[in-house]
């Protein structure tokens, strides 16, 4: 019988590579965002639950806003734009760094433009001594008259029960949003998917990974319980191409032995995983394949 009185809807946003997936995977104790050294790796909105005592809070992960070069980068500016709008409170997570650059700027505007709650969250805190964070507040305060300010480490999770408390009084009487045993809205199959685009940017270089997209096209369980998932995984050149196999394949098999763990690991079930890479040149500038990839507004 569920006991939730309240439920909400709470914005994470920022710069990329400011912390936003891994602050999503530890607020909700499981891995549902895909976390990597390189920016941008978040494309599309992701949705988070946790159901903690009376509450249910859903965090919206959004990509980080930079300057757009392509039309998938269009689309996920849009993205972000859209989710610091009509929710229940905003954290806009910075790293322990003194000054306000471009993209932080433009999403103080949003928020002060929305009116809603919204919590300075700087995070990183376990890379500078604690002084040094005085210096930040104070720049950050004089842009904006916060209702919280909280220091974190999204990594070690400092700070973190810090941050809940502040959120939940911010969360409206009202029916939960979402299942009790849901953790997120993505589809598992986008989830098989974004696996495997983790392992690529965690294992290529420079812009290789961020030319890549993945398709899922087999997903199905047989009677004895294995989970068949057939995969494809997309660059933008045939160089690429070898690249991402790699000598004798071993770098695609290296990705894909990677990404069956966590996919197993997610499921609770035997994977049995088949990968395959096709070239589709410029598909990051072809609206069709930016739509069939996935990448769709509402």
């Amino acid at each position: 019988m569920t006991n939730i009185k309240k439920s909400g809807i709470i914005t994470l946003c920022g710069r990329p590579n400011v912390g936003k997936s891994t602050l999503t995977n530890t607020l909700v104790g499981e891995k549902v965002a895909i976390v990597s050294s390189k920016p941008q790796t978040t494309r599309n909105r992701i949705c988070a639950v946790l159901n903690r005592e009376d509450t249910q809070f859903v965090f919206v992960d959004t990509p980080g806003l930079h300057r757009a070069r392509t039309r998938l980068g269009d689309y996920m500016v849009k993205v972000v734009r859209q989710s610091v709008a009509d929710v229940d409170g905003v954290v806009l997570l910075v790293e322990p760094i003194a000054n306000i650059g471009p993209a932080e700027e433009e999403l103080i505007a949003r928020i002060k433009a929305l009116g809603a709650p919204a919590a300075l969250v700087i995070n990183k805190i376990d890379t500078v001594e604690k002084e040094a964070l005085l210096a930040v507040i104070a720049t950050y305060s004089q842009a904006y008259d916060w209702d919280a300010v909280v220091p974190i480490s999204a990594r070690t999770g400092e700070g973190v029960e810090d941050l809940l408390k502040v959120l939940s009084a911010w969360i409206p009487e009202g029916p939960q949003l979402f299942p009790e045993d849901v953790v997120t809205d993505q589809p598992e199959r986008q989830i098989m998917a974004e696996i495997v685009r983790e392992k690529l940017l965690r294992s290529l270089d420079k812009e290789i990974p961020h030319g890549t997209a993945v398709e899922v096209t087999r997903f199905s369980q047989r009677e004895d319980g294995i989970i068949d998932c057939h995969v494809t995984i997309y660059c933008e050149k045939a160089s690429h191409k070898g690249i991402i196999i790699g000598k004798q394949g071993a770098m695609l098999k290296k990705i894909s032995t990677q990404a069956r763990e966590d996919m197993e690991a997610f499921m609770g079930a035997k994977v049995y995983l088949e990968t395959w890479v096709k070239v589709k040149e410029n598909w990051r500038d072809n609206p069709a394949a930016i739509q069939n990839f996935g990448y769709t507004q509402d």
